[in-house]
């Protein structure tokens, strides 16, 4: 049985991206999946790394939670909005507090560093209210997507990534969303197999 993790990066819970983050999951488990979900913006934890990893801040219970849900995961979903070309302030402190030296990567003295989260898959869902992906890609060459594809995921060991973008959410119809929960729905599928 396939063990995924759905994270929800958009700090409110009335979002499109909450309404993607349902259709996956009730997909995911209706076709055999075990699916546990982390809803960044519910959690509760201080998302300011204050002494940067000169010492290390004590994990809030949240933050322990979701690094063992992670950590149980074969496949991870990230879902969230572009915003200012890349993911919400909650979800980089998210990042920032759990994805810590020796959690999710370890380093040497020599500045070799070797990701920790291996033998899981990705699937990155990104929703914009007012970009397009043509502008996304030529004028900001995918900045957000590369930050969390390659800066975070891949270095910690996470491979085989795949990305979705959905926007700009302005221009949908009600029809276009149902489009997109359908295609939602079929990925979820092919990540249960």
């Amino acid at each position: 049985m396939k063990k995924i993790i759905v994270i929800n990066g958009h700090p409110a819970q009335e979002s499109f991206n909450s309404v993607i983050a349902e259709s996956y999951i009730h997909s995911a488990v209706a076709s055999g999946a075990e699916v546990r979900y982390i809803a960044i913006g519910k959690l509760n934890f201080n998302p300011n790394l204050q002494f940067g990893y000169q010492q290390r801040m004590e994990l809030e219970p949240d933050l322990v939670k979701a690094l063992e849900d992670i950590q149980w995961s074969d496949h991870q979903v990230w879902i969230h909005p572009v915003w200012w070309l890349g993911m919400p302030a909650i979800m980089k402190g998210f990042f920032d507090r759990a994805f810590l030296p020796g959690i999710t990567f370890k380093s040497d003295k020599k500045g070799n560093s070797e990701g920790l989260l291996n033998a899981r898959s990705a699937r990155i869902i990104t929703t914009a209210g007012d970009l397009s992906l043509q502008v996304y890609e030529n004028e900001y060459q995918s900045s957000g997507l590369i930050q969390l594809k390659k800066g975070i995921l891949e270095y910690c060991g996470v491979s085989s990534i795949n990305n979705h973008f959905i926007g700009p959410l302005y221009e949908l119809t009600e029809k276009d969303r149902k489009e997109w929960l359908d295609t939602i729905t079929g990925l979820a599928l092919a990540d249960s197999l």
